[in-house]
């Protein structure tokens, strides 16, 4: 059984290709460990908590993710693959709030530059706030951790475990809104 930690809870993005990764290299028994951030991924791996790390490191729009950067700064590892999976960011909110109730919009700081053009143009004069992680920030306006104005940009299956609506779909700024994952392990000193 392999143990392998994610940036990102359920309903992310890296849970996405943490079983992208395991289709792809015929992985049948595994078991995904939530870890939120790109640090926690690869402290756990050093730690041996876990057996590979998933993690985003560039987006298409985005640019490079910055914090794993910073987290590979700290921690040596071994990169194994590296993917691209494509990503639908939408606009999600609780039931019965429309557009025009938002009044502010929170997600990870990769998913809002991906909306840049579209918050510019829809929401410009509307606070936005980085969060850990999409789905994470899915999670805690489904929990009543934000007030019921503010709206998220995470995945449709965020939306769909969080019990979210979709208010808009597809919102990146780019068509084919790519972003690059590494797949890592621990480097073995006996090599």
């Amino acid at each position: 059984m392999k143990k392998i930690g994610i940036q990102g809870i359920a309903g992310s993005f890296s849970e996405e290709a943490s079983k992208s990764y395991c289709n792809k290299f015929d992985i049948k028994e595994f078991e995904l460990d939530y870890l939120v951030t790109s640090m926690n991924v690869l402290n756990s791996l050093t730690s041996k908590t876990i057996d590979i790390g998933i993690f985003a490191m560039e987006n298409a729009q985005g640019g490079v993710v910055i914090e794993s950067v910073e987290a590979l700064a700290k921690n040596q590892c071994k990169i194994i693959d590296m993917f691209y999976v494509e990503i639908s960011q939408n606009l999600l909110a609780k039931d019965n709030i429309a557009l025009g109730d938002i009044e502010e919009i929170h997600s990870h700081e990769q998913a809002l530059k991906q909306c840049k053009d579209y918050l510019a143009e829809k929401f410009w004069s509307k606070k936005l706030v980085e969060e850990d992680d999409t789905a994470k920030a899915a999670q805690d306006l489904a929990e009543g951790r934000f007030s019921d104005n503010v709206a998220v940009i995470a995945s449709k299956n965020s939306a769909e475990k969080y019990g979210l609506n979709i208010l808009e779909s597809d919102i990146h700024d780019l068509k084919k809104n790519l972003t690059l994952f590494l797949a890592v392990e621990r480097i073995d000193n006996n090599e």
